[in-house]
């Protein structure tokens, strides 16, 4: 067998690759592998074949929950840092350990809005309606009237708009 590192491509080498995205994994990471393939051959397997383009994204979005499970763990457990005093060593939190967690987490909380929207993006859930609950009626309306009651209707003002 020919050294260096795959480029053909197989469905078990794609299952692997996949799962392995699925888990949280970055393609970089996957790809520092050397029994995996380069990330230029990812992206050209993305291109080039439906089915692992297919495979692929379905990887990437079930990864989101695994970003979810990471969050939650760096919460509860990672904010703690070694701190050396007189040559002991002991966990402790700091100011840095916070902010590192935090970062991570906003990280992973964005991605994971971002791979998969529907349960992890930000939700606007503003119902605007009409008299009686029906439609706004926007004929026979200046761009003036509409903005006001526009604005009225987000900012629930307790005195409707003439």
């Amino acid at each position: 067998m020919p050294a260096g590192r795959p480029s053909k491509y197989t469905q078990e080498l794609a299952d692997i690759v996949c799962e392995r995205l699925a888990l949280g994994e970055s393609m970089r990471s996957v790809a520092r592998d050397d029994a995996m393939p380069a990330v230029s051959t990812l992206f050209k397997w993305i291109r080039e074949l439906p089915e692992f383009s297919a495979q692929y994204d379905k990887a990437k979005i079930e990864s989101a929950d695994c970003l979810v499970e990471d969050m939650l763990d760096i919460a509860d457990n990672q904010a703690a840092q070694d701190v050396t005093i007189d040559g002991e060593t002991f966990s402790a939190v700091t100011a840095v350990g916070v902010s590192h967690a935090k970062l991570r987490v906003d990280t992973r909380k964005w991605a994971a809005s971002k791979l998969k929207p529907k349960k992890y993006g930000e939700k606007i859930a503003q119902e605007i309606t009409g008299k009686d609950g029906g439609a706004i009626e926007v004929a026979d309306m200046s761009d003036r009237d509409i903005a006001r009651r526009l604005a009225f209707t987000l900012t629930k003002g307790s005195k409707a708009p003439k």
